[in-house]
């Protein structure tokens, strides 16, 4: 069977999710915050297991317009949800709605479930009642403009919860979106790569799992492995083949660097568990006394935000000595997220490109400095 899926992402990172699925060989529409594609129940799991950008996979089960409830409740029920929940589903509906008639988000979620729960009676021999012991899953009603979208999540909790990240700090950067900011880069494996404020690790163990083409939901679970559509070991088959895809041989070439010994600490037991360890090297270093001869190389850094952590005088100076640290490396190209606009000034020097980027609910800007591209060899 194949499925409408979206796989939704962060406002401004839907482009590289697009990409990712492009480059897996689906066809794919992108949309703010969404990138539709379809596919099998063995896409489902792959796109969960593989993508590193988005949020979750979903799978759009209706759409269409409704201005009333009672257009809500036919046309709900209308769908064939037999093909999807068995009769011991679990089906809690969750809701949203923006410029639309239907206004009331908690009676566009209890009608949406009223009419769920109307058809399955009438499939599975009008049951009075229908038991929701059995596997979770999780409805959206979501509309906007009167165009109404029920989606089902197979995702679960956020697929940037990848599993490896035992502990955090004081502002830590979601994983996903570290792996937005560094697909958004010119690195490759075969270039140095330096993160000057690591704090607990997550930039430059995405940097790995990228280099060594570990799939980033390897070590955590999914709400959709217990539902029936899928054929027997047909999750274990594909996490197996996403085991088999990494390759350990890639020589990489990765530096954290934080102020604070605690952090690194936390920065190389997160590594350890991400299975990366050996890969990066983490390091206590005050990132005005960074220096390196290496060349070509590509550096991301999530610094603190003014707004952030509460201390603007501090954050202006630490972004006044990533212009001077950065300054002599003319072949390194620098990419700097902070939701500071003014960054440039402090920094000391013009962007090549600024991205607008959203960093949970927070407006920020990617700036992105351009290094010397490395001489074509003569031929």
């Amino acid at each position: 069977m194949t499925y409408q899926l979206v796989a939704t992402a962060a406002s401004g990172i839907e482009a590289i999710t697009g990409k990712e699925l492009k480059d897996m060989g689906y066809e794919v529409q992108v949309e703010n915050g969404k990138a539709f594609f379809k596919g099998s129940t063995a896409d489902i799991i792959k796109t969960n297991l593989w993508l590193r950008t988005a949020d979750r996979i979903k799978i759009i089960f209706g759409a269409f317009e409704a201005k009333t409830f009672d257009d809500l409740f036919e046309q709900t029920k209308a769908l064939p949800w037999e093909d999807i929940l068995p009769m011991d589903a679990a089906f809690p509906v969750s809701g949203k709605s923006v410029k639309s008639t239907l206004y009331s988000v908690p009676d566009c979620q209890s009608i949406v479930k009223k009419a769920i729960v109307d058809r399955l009676s009438d499939v599975y021999s009008r049951r009075a009642r229908l038991p929701e012991s059995g596997a979770e899953y999780p409805i959206e009603v979501s509309i906007l403009k009167d165009e109404v979208s029920l989606t089902i999540d197979t995702s679960g909790s956020s697929l940037f919860k990848r599993g490896y990240r035992t502990e955090k700090g004081g502002a830590p950067i979601k994983e996903n979106m570290a792996a937005s900011l560094i697909k958004l880069t010119s690195w490759f494996p075969d270039k140095p790569f330096y993160d000057p404020t690591c704090g607990s690790g997550t930039i430059p163990i995405e940097a790995a799992l990228i280099g060594l083409n570990i799939a980033p939901g390897l070590q955590r679970s999914f709400i959709s492995e217990d539902w029936n559509i899928f054929a027997a070991d047909e999750w274990k088959t594909l996490r197996t083949e996403a085991k088999m895809a990494a390759n350990y041989d890639v020589e990489l070439d990765i530096l954290g660097t934080d102020l604070d010994q605690n952090m690194i600490e936390i920065a190389k037991r997160n590594a350890e568990k991400a299975g990366v360890e050996d890969f990066i090297e983490f390091r206590q270093l005050a990132l005005k006394d960074f220096k390196t001869d290496k060349e070509y190389g590509v550096i991301v850094s999530n610094p603190p935000y003014g707004e952030r952590l509460d201390d603007q005088e501090y954050v202006e100076n630490l972004y006044k000595q990533m212009g001077q640290a950065f300054k002599p490396l003319e072949t390194w190209s620098k990419y700097i997220i902070t939701s500071d606009l003014n960054f440039e000034e402090f920094y000391g020097q013009r962007a090549t490109k600024k991205r607008k980027l959203y960093n949970g609910r927070l407006r920020t800007d990617y700036f992105q400095f351009w290094g010397k591209r490395r001489p074509r060899p003569n031929k």
